[in-house]
């Protein structure tokens, strides 16, 4: 594909945003510039359903996790000036923090690396989308019982370790986090359109509604669903001309923190195994088509946002959306496609083919770490899913090293492992930020629900989560109904095995998808529960009986 000219990118820009020109859905906002020069700033569909309000590209849009780095720059820029260290522990800042296994320093808190639960993922959890009261937040860090994993040891994406590194930025900067952010680097950049609110009930100027989309079509409003304390974990409203003149920035000559500061910023994570991931403080850096972008995404009820540059080609993207059927991720990638030409290279070679793991599709289970993989074929592609999440397509390396990229986690790698006399059945060599362990094959025969949900009938609760969990059985389906201090939701439980079972969520409960994994002693009988999610690992629940 030869690089459009001009004009004809202007054509190639409409034809990718084109399903989002519409008068009757929320959409998106699009600013994207080379060498400095605005290529394309446009607006699509609606800011406000109810009042027919266009989106333009002056339209505010909160940017969600695209804020993260703002709060890493802002830590670094304390530091610059000794009033904070970012490799001290987060309890030298939040010394109200309980000591779990290690305490985890403000640098491992960006990088994701900390270990800790994430309050967000523990609210949804245990209220599915009902909207978090003031300081709540903070209240699902202090109240934690265990943890991931230790500081360090690999990449798990983590809110809350944001939220604890805004109040940190407070604390030593004796002012609030959103004024730090508007003296120190917003005001500077003149960025005047971008500011840090925390409500999402806040009334807002120029910003657009946020809604979600059900599953009949229609639109309901999200913001009612969210919190009131946003901080550094993704707060940040802007527009799109705020953010590509700090996409410029980003990539080029800095007015806002030092050179070693962003030296720091653009550094890879190590993990406690020796291995390098591609995330560092805030930033996302690594290859893609054979050229080097810097990014970061954001998603949130009723939006999302790509913030991406490819510094060898002075290319800068931002695409922030308001409820639009949209992936401002995979837009982006299309865009640097049609920008680049035949500078980007196809990895559809890359793509591991379901011919040459054939027989190894299915499911895979640890029960030490409740860890469920399974793989399966999309149209010849083979696609991977880690605690149930997203299927997401698996790559080949040149040395046979099976790989999958997976937001806010560090390198996955798998070997598949032939049944034999040795290991036994089919497994799966997992790798996870350089720590392995083995997954061994399900049957791919029908699991008996009934002999599943034997002795786990009942109510549950858990240490780390303000809610009681009920298992039923109707004769057909297991049931797992969630009630919290805010909300609640309810699901059938996909049986995969005697112990293990699959949860699903749909849009009008709003939550997190994630495996059940029952915990039974010697005898079988149940001794409780473990939930995993793509965030949380084996959070544990009791009989109440037992609490």
């Amino acid at each position: 594909m030869a690089r459009p000219e001009p004009d004809g990118l202007i054509s190639a820009f409409d034809d990718v945003f084109s399903e989002f020109n519409r008068s009757d859905a929320p959409g998106l906002v699009v600013g994207i510039s080379q060498y400095g020069k605005g290529l394309y700033r446009r607006g699509f569909g609606l800011a406000c359903l109810e009042l027919g309000v266009a989106n333009t590209p002056s339209t505010r849009m909160r940017i969600a996790s695209a804020s993260k780095h703002f709060t890493c720059i802002a830590a670094l820029l304390l530091a610059e000036e000794g009033k904070l260290d970012i490799d001290a522990s987060i309890r030298s800042y939040v010394p109200e923090l309980p000591i779990l296994a290690g305490e985890p320093t403000l640098r491992q808190l960006m990088t994701h690396t900390g270990g800790y639960r994430c309050y967000l993922d523990l609210h949804m959890l245990g209220n599915g989308g009902a909207a978090m009261e003031k300081g709540r937040a903070l209240n699902y860090q202090l109240q934690q019982h265990d943890v991931n994993f230790a500081p360090g040891e690999r990449m798990m994406y983590c809110n809350g370790g944001y939220h604890l590194l805004a109040i940190a930025i407070a604390r030593a900067s004796e002012m609030s986090f959103e004024t730090f952010l508007k003296q120190r680097i917003f005001e500077p950049m003149g960025m005047v359109s971008t500011t840090s609110e925390p409500s999402d009930v806040a009334v807002v100027p120029g910003k657009a509604a946020a809604y979600l989309r059900l599953a009949d079509g229609s639109y309901r409003h999200a913001d009612v669903e969210w919190m009131e304390d946003l901080m550094g974990d993704g707060a940040m409203v802007s527009t799109v001309d705020d953010m590509l003149v700090w996409l410029s920035h980003l990539r080029g000559n800095k007015r806002v923190g030092s050179g070693s500061s962003w030296a720091q910023m653009l550094a890879p994570a190590s993990y406690s195994s020796g291995l390098t991931g591609t995330y560092g403080l805030g930033l996302e850096r690594h290859m893609y088509r054979g050229v080097e972008v810097i990014y970061h995404s954001g998603s949130l009820f009723g939006g999302a946002s790509q913030m991406i540059t490819v510094p060898a080609h002075e290319l800068d993207i931002i695409i922030i959306t308001n409820g639009a059927p949209a992936s401002p991720v995979e837009l982006a990638w299309q865009v640097i496609d049609k920008v680049l030409g035949d500078d980007v290279l196809d990895d559809a070679a890359l793509r591991a083919k379901a011919t040459t793991l054939e027989t190894f599709l299915g499911l895979y289970w640890s029960q030490d770490t409740a860890t469920l993989v399974e793989l399966t074929n999309d149209n010849g592609n083979v696609l991977f899913s880690l605690s149930n999440s997203k299927p997401l397509p698996v790559m080949l390396s040149a040395g046979k090293q099976y790989t999958v990229k997976i937001p806010g986690m560090g390198p996955i790698s798998f070997r598949p492992v032939p049944a034999s006399s040795a290991f036994g059945a089919q497994a799966l060599d997992l790798s996870q930020s350089g720590h392995h362990e083995r997954l061994e094959r399900l049957s791919d025969s029908t699991a008996d629900t009934a002999d599943f949900a034997d002795g786990l009938i009942g109510k549950y609760v858990s240490s780390d989560l303000d809610a009681v969990c009920t298992i039923s059985f109707d004769g057909v389906n297991a049931i797992l109904a969630v009630k919290g201090q805010y909300g609640g939701w309810i699901s059938d439980l996909t049986v995969l095995s005697r112990d293990v079972a699959k949860i699903s969520f749909t849009p009008e409960t709003i939550g997190i998808p994630a495996v059940l994994a029952v915990d039974r002693d010697d005898t079988g009988s149940v001794r409780g529960f473990w939930l995993n999610s793509s965030r949380t690992r084996k959070l544990r629940f009791v009989p109440v009986t037992a609490a």
